[in-house]
């Protein structure tokens, strides 16, 4: 018997709001029996609600000031779920959002409240219709808090983009980051042409569009269900890798024969790029310290057909045996995402000022230990994908003081000029370079 999507994403947000990882517990729901249709509902409810939260929470809060004693947590939930649609969704009229948000309650031990649930939802609905009133909801006066509740952040994101890009930009920010991603692929050279792959695809039906500066770069316009079901996928033609993350690569710009280093190279998705743009010709050390990630950049370059990739099992800070080895070396650091929200919907929920403090504790270590591999005249590339100066352009600079034989290298031969800053690193902006947000530096002793 098929499952209700709007049941299922229930019980997928009470998993998120008692700690599970909104990716990990949405694929767990999704194995459900689930039509394809159904699984985009369930997807766009979770992901949706997840993200929007604290504007669905602004709203609750002021609709239902009379009733805010009875809102269970579960209750809320089932709020969210229904707000969402009302405000979000077009393809979802508005009695039946309500209609199922009712039976959501009814069917969940919340039939004593289901009227609660009704007159929040039929409420916002008579305020969104009201020409005195064109939205429910009411916004604070400071420019920071309006910008993270109308688009549902926690205020010290908003504060960090408009302490570096402006009120504008920020703002800017914040609306694309709420969008959902899209999904790019990157052509292996080595199994396939960008014009092969591309005509497979418009062979099924799905049309791709091709990055401006990217040379292997495709992006997906209009598919919906299995990735893996794509022409191509077994073959190895491809792999899905967002544009800025391939850009990162070309940053490396590693030739044949050389020996590169990925210092955090799970899952795979830059290592596998160094591999194909060195033409599987010299060595990529792929190092990670968890052995079960490491097992899908295995898998990845059993896929690609790559052999010149190289599996280490280790923590980089605590790795010595590479020591003026590499020509070549790649600290793609563990970070806040901040360059990635609308890819991880609870993210921007899970970081802190205390963790990116402590990530930036890490990356800093992972820095001093990988440069020690770096053979003279070689590079030491730094990448992120944050958007979080203390995590970026410090980052940089606390390098260069506490390493004063070191400096930073303009970065050439990059596809593209458009993302080299004035000071010499790259920051691509999501709201003007329609993909992921990325910090990349290049350093020389």
């Amino acid at each position: 018997m098929a499952q209700d999507p709007r049941q299922q994403a229930f019980l997928a947000l009470q998993a998120i709001a008692h700690g599970g990882f909104a990716d990990e517990v949405l694929a767990k729901i999704l194995q459900q029996d689930l039509s394809e249709p159904d699984k985009r509902l369930t997807t766009e409810l979770v992901y949706g609600s997840v993200r929007r939260q604290r504007t669905l929470d602004a709203l609750i809060d002021q609709l239902g000031k009379k009733q805010s004693d009875r809102q269970p947590p579960n209750l809320r939930l089932i709020l969210h779920l229904g707000l969402y649609q009302l405000r979000y969704l077009t393809q979802v009229p508005p009695s039946a959002a309500v209609n199922t948000s009712v039976e959501l309650a009814k069917n969940n031990g919340f039939a004593g409240l289901s009227g609660v649930v009704n007159g929040i939802l039929r409420q916002y609905i008579r305020l969104s219709a009201s020409e005195l009133a064109s939205d429910p909801l009411q916004l604070p006066t400071d420019p920071i808090q309006r910008l993270a509740v109308l688009h549902s952040y926690p205020d010290w994101i908003v504060e960090v983009w408009q302490a570096q890009f402006g009120l504008e930009n920020a703002e800017k920010l914040c609306d694309w980051m709420n969008q959902p991603p899209r999904i790019d692929l990157r052509v292996n050279i080595l199994r396939a042409s960008v014009d092969q792959v591309e005509a497979a695809m418009q062979a099924v039906g799905v049309l791709v569009e091709r990055s401006p500066v990217l040379p292997q770069a495709l992006r997906l316009v209009n598919h919906a269900g299995a990735i893996r079901n794509l022409p191509g996928f077994e073959e190895g033609w491809w792999m899905v890798q967002d544009w800025s993350a391939q850009l990162v690569s070309h940053c490396v710009n590693p030739l044949p024969g050389e020996t590169v280093i990925d210092a955090c190279a799970a899952p795979g998705g830059k290592a596998t790029h160094l591999a194909e743009l060195m033409g599987d010709r010299g060595v990529v050390w792929a190092c990670d310290k968890t052995q079960s990630r490491l097992k899908k950049v295995q898998q990845n370059c059993d896929r690609l057909g790559l052999q010149s990739v190289q599996i280490e099992t280790a923590d980089s800070r605590t790795l010595t045996q590479f020591t003026d080895q590499a020509d070549r070396v790649l600290v793609d650091a563990p970070c806040s995402g901040l360059g990635t929200l609308h890819r991880h919907a609870d993210a921007r929920w899970r970081q802190t000022p205390a963790t990116v403090q402590g990530l930036a504790t890490l990356q800093a270590e992972l820095l001093d230990q990988a440069a020690t591999w770096v053979k003279p005249l070689g590079r030491l590339i730094y990448a992120t994908c944050t958007l979080h100066p203390t995590e970026n352009e410090n980052q940089i600079e606390h390098f260069l003081i506490t390493h004063p034989d070191w400096k930073l290298q303009p970065i050439v031969n990059l596809p593209g000029s458009k993302f080299v800053s004035s000071e010499g690193w790259i920051k691509v902006l999501p709201h003007q370079h329609s993909m992921d947000g990325f910090f990349m530096a290049q350093l020389s002793r």
